[in-house]
């Protein structure tokens, strides 16, 4: 699991200072919000070679949708396998696609080979495959946390 360390913001994350009780700014670095922490829990559970679509995470957690779950993962997702969670199409995420692309292999996460008119010819996830639903997670994690 994540270490407390590990739970900060990244460099992203705009920090929250707190006012000592004379009225000056503490350098106290923000705590993870709750929701967030919940996001990357589901993240860790998600097994190598397997993905969560941003929509499925929300589902299990039941609140938020993919728009939350996503921005959780920009800010913090750092400390956690990111590339496990994905959009439902399977377009590698923009900008991260390599480094996702050496994750995937290395795990064997099912991919479906890019069109040669695909731009950059970069594979896609194939979700039919690759997607997980969690179910055997519920034994050892707690499901639905």
């Amino acid at each position: 699991m994540r270490s407390e360390e590990s739970r900060k913001p990244t460099a992203h994350a705009t920090a929250d200072t707190t006012a000592d009780a004379a009225g000056e700014a503490g350098d106290e670095v923000a705590r993870l919000p709750d929701y967030a922490e919940r996001v990357l829990d589901v993240a860790e559970l998600i097994p190598p070679g397997r993905v969560m679509t941003y929509g499925d995470v929300a589902e299990w957690l039941g609140e938020g949708g993919p728009r939350q779950v996503g921005r959780a993962m920009a800010l913090y997702g750092g400390a956690v396998p990111w590339w496990r969670v994905v959009r439902s199409d399977g377009v590698l995420l923009p900008g991260h696609e390599l480094s996702a692309l050496d994750h995937y292999r290395e795990e064997g996460t099912p991919l479906r080979e890019a069109a040669r008119s695909a731009e950059g010819h970069v594979p896609r996830l194939d979700m039919k495959r690759a997607r997980w639903d969690g179910a055997d997670a519920g034994e050892d994690e707690g499901a639905h946390i």
